[in-house]
C-alpha cells in the first residue's frame, strides 16, 4: 500500500526544511555518484553490485574526498542501498542525510543534531515535543547522553566486556540497551567501545574507546556519527579486518578504497554522520513502519 497523501506532503516539507537548515548554517550541497567502484568494506552490510562498480550504502567515500580537497562543510540527501535489508524500519533502498564539517569532531554533530531537529520540528509547528507510538518526546535542549559502558551497566544482564568477547554486543544493544534508554528524551549513546571504531577516531587519552555516537528517538536509531579516523595506514588496517570477517562467514570481501584512503592524508580533523531521513520522517508523522512514509515500497513495483 503507498502511505497517505498527508504524509508525502510532510515528507516534502521536512526534507526542504532540512535542506533550509544546512544551507542557512554555511553548508555546501553536494551530489556525489551513487555508482561507485570501491564502497567502504563493513564486514556485517552486504551492497547491491552491477557490473559497473557497487550500489552505495552511504556517501562517506566521496564526501569526505571532497573534505580533503577543501570543501569545510557540505551536505547531502541521497539514496542509498543495502542488500537484504527489510523490515518495518528497514528498506534496501533509503534516505539518508549526511553532513561532514572540517576541524569539528563529535561533540560538534551532536549539536547540528539538536539544532536541525529542532528547526524541522519547529517548522512543522510541532512546539518542540514529538507524539510516536504513545510517547511524548521532549525535544528541548540540551539532550540526554549516555556512554555504552553506561548503559551496559544500566540495563544489559551481560556486561560490555563479555558481550564483545562472545560476540554478544548487537543482541544485548536490540533486546536490553535500546530498550532501556530513555523513551521521553533524545538520547546520544556514545563513546563505543574501540573494537567498533568502523572509521571513527580514538578519544584523546582512551585508546579503549572510539568518538563515535548513535542517536535514538522514541525507539529509533536515528543517527550514527564519528570523530573522522584521518590516519590511511590505520584505516586500511581496519578495512583488511572487515574483510577478513567477511570472508570468515563466507562473504563477498570488498576492494579498498585506494583512492579514499590517499585523500586521507590530506584530511584536516573532521566529523561526519549519516542521519536517517525516512525514519525522521516516522517520528514526526507518527507512522508505525517506513512504508508508511515513502512512495513506493519494492513489493508494489
Amino acid at each position: 500500500m503507498s502511505p497517505g497523501k498527508s504524509n508525502l506532503w510532510s515528507r516534502a516539507r521536512i526534507i526542504q526544511s532540512i535542506r533550509r537548515f544546512y544551507i542557512e548554517q554555511g553548508f555546501l550541497e553536494v551530489e556525489t555518484p551513487n555508482l561507485i567502484p570501491e564502497p567502504v568494506p563493513e564486514a556485517h552490510i552486504d551492497l547491491l553490485s552491477t557490473s559497473s562498480g557497487f550500489l552505495h550504502a552511504s556517501p562517506e567515500v566521496c564526501m569526505k574526498r571532497l573534505l580533503s580537497a577543501g570543501f569545510p562543510k557540505i551536505f547531502q540527501i541521497c539514496k542509498c542501498f543495502r542488500d537484504g535489508e527489510r523490515g518495518h524500519i528497514h528498506l534496501p533502498e533509503f534516505t539518508l542525510l549526511e553532513w561532514y564539517r572540517r576541524e569539528a569532531d563529535y561533540n560538534d554533530l551532536m549539536a547540528d543534531c539538536e539544532a536541525m531537529v529542532i528547526f524541522v520540528s519547529d517548522e512543522l509547528g510541532m512546539e518542540r515535543t514529538i507524539q510516536y507510538r504513545g510517547k511524548v518526546i521532549d525535544l528541548h535542549p540540551p539532550w540526554d547522553r549516555i556512554t555504552v559502558a553506561d548503559a551496559f551497566a544500566a540495563c544489559s544482564p551481560v556486561s560490555l566486556k563479555e558481550a564483545l568477547e562472545t560476540d554478544r554486543f548487537e543482541e544485548m544493544m536490540v533486546l536490553h540497551v535500546e530498550p532501556g534508554l530513555n523513551a521521553s528524551r533524545p538520547v546520544f549513546l556514545y563513546d563505543y567501545p574501540s573494537q567498533l571504531a568502523s572509521l571513527a577516531r580514538m578519544k584523546q587519552g582512551r585508546p579503549d574507546v572510539a568518538e563515535r555516537f548513535e542517536l535514538y528517538m522514541g525507539g529509533l536509531e536515528l543517527a550514527n556519527a564519528f570523530s573522522e579516523l584521518i590516519d590511511p595506514i590505520e584505516q586500511e588496517i581496519r578495512f583488511n579486518k572487515e574483510n577478513a570477517i567477511r570472508e570468515k562467514h563466507g562473504r563477498q570481501p570488498y576492494p579498498i578504497p585506494l583512492k579514499f584512503l590517499d585523500a586521507l592524508r590530506t584530511m584536516p580533523p573532521s566529523a561526519g554522520i549519516a542521519f536517517g531521513v525516512d525514519r525522521l520522517v516516522m517520528l514526526l508523522t507518527g507512522a508505525e513502519k517506513i512504508d508508511d512514509v515513502v512512495t513506493f515500497t519494492p513489493e508494489v513495483l
